[in-house]
């Protein structure tokens, strides 16, 4: 069975933390530096990610300040 690649699991994780609520609608995600600090992978794994939840319709970006839950997130589960 292939490994799973580390933008997978960390996408995955973060799905998972805002479908329970620890990151509700509106909210902002921790900053690139402290995610990669979390997951211990590269800051190309971490917008590898980004751009997974935000093709699936979690996420959106304000350039210069941050990614945010949307207020109405489509998971395209």
């Amino acid at each position: 069975m292939p490994a799973v690649p580390p933008y997978r699991r960390v996408s995955e994780d973060l799905k998972r933390r805002i479908a329970e609520g620890t990151y509700p609608p509106g909210s902002k995600l921790p900053s690139r530096k402290e995610l990669c600090v979390e997951y211990e992978v590269s800051d190309i794994v971490i917008g590898s990610a980004m751009r997974s939840l935000h093709d699936a319709g979690l996420v959106e970006t304000v350039a210069g300040i941050g990614v945010y839950v949307r207020t109405q997130a489509t998971p395209d589960a």
